[in-house]
């Protein structure tokens, strides 16, 4: 990769008047610790962050609903290659690092802008709890953690600090980690999505419809809870600005990291219905662990398979921290979050970063206190309403732009982008009915607060403008 300059100790940076994008600064510049992502890297870190925690998990957290899960999973992957066709489009039109809040600030102003950096960074750092949450069920296989709830507690806060750490380092460990724990990941989703069509048994996939109600009734409450397993399809957007040839580079990472994931998603997650009993898998928390066992035999395939669930999940919340930071980095050079998270360090905005971590190990410490035993399915719900605001908001900026006509395309582009960006934004309405009433009702109280931090900052800089 190519580097240049001198990375400085800190670089605060000024914000810029809101309306008026931010101006270059230094912190632009990689230095030693901060390189430019090519496109195997911002694959990576698209798929690295899609294929998380989320599908490690998931296939038990949607077991109740039955087989139509796999429904589920079949309509969330269109919706998902949707939306990376429009964060592709997008950011041809506007490569700086902030994804969705730059493209619904360009397009709706500062409000909108601030509403999407807001929903985007909370879907952050509560995505790092669930993750963290999700990886104590595979490190239990390992190290039993998860018989008294404290350790259990523990264990995910440590999951969640250390790649804080590897961020603090600089983006190119970020990277690094990034490209490893992809490639590591592979081994056992591909073990169970290939080698679980030859153990495959039908009469272990249970009830078509579980719930015993409506069939799009369950599509769409399961297709909420696997939404988790997608999101990160915006992650080479929101890091445009270090990415190389971002008009480029975005648009074919974006499309091949979410066609990837999705394969596998689809592939395992058949395997894992079709080798572990319905009733086992209901209970399970390790479910990819049981479909090894249940292939092989015995437990050694099993840890072998937890052993690398870990390896992603860590790779997975290394990148999360970096996304997490980069939005309200964007959103506050542009003076619409609190000047603090513009600082930037070896190419990591800092303070976004410690902050994000506060948060999520403060929620994990709650949840953990409340006793829920469905901790990381509601987590995972209140990440599903937040994600679809900033996600909404970038669909219909792409929406904005085709219909105003500003920019000179051909009718067939025009008619074609068009029809993929209201399949996305019908994508994202659904999805806030099938997160339920709970979900949305937490998720609201969280984007509200918003509100109120908008009303001062915009305040503080109207008086900053009236100062003669």
């Amino acid at each position: 990769m190519h580097v240049t300059g001198t990375a400085p100790t800190s670089d605060p940076a000024p914000p810029a008047t809101a309306g008026v994008p931010a101006a270059a600064s230094p912190h632009d510049t990689p230095g030693r610790h901060a390189r430019r992502f090519g496109l195997p890297v911002a694959t990576a870190l698209v798929m690295g962050n899609i294929i998380g925690g989320g599908i490690f998990l998931l296939p038990a957290s949607v077991a109740p609903y039955g087989t139509v899960g796999l429904v589920a999973f079949g309509v969330l992957t269109v919706g998902a290659v949707a939306l990376a066709l429009v964060f592709g489009r997008l950011a041809e039109r506007d490569p700086r690092t902030g994804g969705p809040y730059v493209y619904a600030r360009e397009a709706f102003g500062d409000f909108a802008g601030f509403l999407a950096a807001w929903a985007y960074w909370i879907t952050t750092w509560v995505s790092n709890a669930a993750l963290a949450v999700a990886a104590v069920g595979y490190l239990d296989v390992l190290i039993p953690v998860t018989g008294h709830r404290w350790t259990a507690c523990l264990a995910a806060l440590t999951l969640q600090w250390l790649p804080a750490l590897a961020n603090f380092a600089g983006t190119r460990y970020v990277g690094a980690v990034q490209l490893v724990s992809t490639v590591l990941k592979f081994v056992p989703l591909l073990l169970v999505a290939a080698g679980g069509l030859f153990f495959f048994d039908p009469a272990k996939l249970g009830p078509f419809n579980a719930t015993g109600g409506s069939a799009v009734g369950a599509v769409s409450a399961a297709a909420a809870l696997l939404l988790f397993s997608y999101l990160g399809v915006e992650s080479a957007a929101v890091s445009a600005g270090e990415v190389r040839d971002p008009r480029r580079t975005v648009g074919r990472a974006t499309v091949l990291g979410t066609a990837g994931a999705a394969l596998v998603y689809l592939l395992g997650t058949l395997s894992v219905f079709g080798t572990v009993a319905h009733d086992r898998l209901v209970k399970s928390t390790a479910p990819f662990s049981d479909a090894v066992n249940a292939m092989f035999g015995g437990a050694w395939g099993g840890w072998a398979v937890a052993l690398a669930a870990l390896v992603s999940m860590t790779g997975c919340l290394n990148g999360w921290t970096l996304l997490s930071a980069q939005t309200p980095y964007a959103a506050a050079r542009d003076g619409l979050f609190p000047a603090a998270f513009a600082r930037r360090r070896r190419g990591v905005p800092t303070v976004g970063v410690g902050v994000t971590v506060v948060l999520a190990s403060l929620l994990t410490v709650y949840n953990y206190a409340a006793g829920s035993p469905k901790v990381f399915d509601m987590l995972v719900l209140i990440t599903t309403f937040t994600a679809t605001v900033p996600y909404l908001l970038a669909t219909a900026a792409q929406l904005f732009h085709l219909v105003s006509g500003r920019e000179p395309v051909n009718r067939a582009r025009l008619v074609r982008d068009a029809v993929v960006a209201s399949v996305a934004a019908a994508f994202s309405l659904w999805l806030v009915a099938g997160a339920g009433y709970a979900a949305v009702y937490q998720g609201v109280l969280f984007l509200f607060a918003g509100v109120v931090v908008y009303a001062v900052l915009a305040a503080r800089q109207r008086r900053a403008a009236v100062r003669p």
